[in-house]
């Protein structure tokens, strides 16, 4: 389906009539849109890597499968495509010191180090405290822009308790009910 406006029967969708908002406007408006921290994770013969990722959702329940935007500059995006497997680990609101160990805030040689990992399903690293893990095959992937999306059929899963950590406004921050 062509949508209105578009010039996508030109094999082009970035030549249409409407044009991308500025990045500094974009940026500065998606810094409200609060999202779940995880750290994805990788390991086989392309090696074992993770960085920590806000850019995760599910995409449907028949079959189980989410999906993850890498930075197609990172080490971990390669990784990832040639492994053929990843594992997505959902944070609790005290594991700031994961999430800023895989994003290189904080310097380490082996990034693993000092953390709990098991493997479930594909053999890609699993955190043991984490709220939830999505073990996945990689089924798809695109380059979009600046980043890799990756789409994996989820082959296990493991779930705790407790309460997520949540990245809005350029800082971590926990969620509180409403309700």
């Amino acid at each position: 389906m062509r949508a209105a406006g578009s010039d996508e029967s030109q094999g082009n969708p970035w030549n249409g009539a409407f044009r991308a908002v500025e990045r500094g406007a974009f940026i500065d408006a998606m810094r409200r849109a609060a999202s779940g921290v995880t750290v994805v994770t990788t390991d086989g013969p392309a090696g074992r890597f993770g960085v920590t990722v806000s850019a995760m959702t599910s995409v449907s329940a028949d079959p189980p499968s989410v999906l993850v935007c890498v930075n197609t500059t990172s080490r971990a995006a390669d990784s990832i495509g040639a492994n053929k497997r990843f594992c997505v680990n959902l944070l609790a609101h005290d594991q700031t010191e994961l999430s800023d160990v895989f994003a290189g805030r904080l310097r380490r040689a082996d990034r693993f180090a000092g953390f709990p990992w098991s493997t479930l399903g594909t053999g890609a690293p699993a955190f043991e405290d984490a709220l939830s893990c999505f073990d996945c095959r990689l089924v798809e992937r695109h380059v979009f822009g600046s980043h890799m999306v990756f789409m994996g059929l989820v082959v296990a899963v493991r779930s705790g308790a407790g309460v997520p950590l949540v990245y809005h406004d350029r800082a971590y921050c926990r969620p509180l009910s409403v309700a």
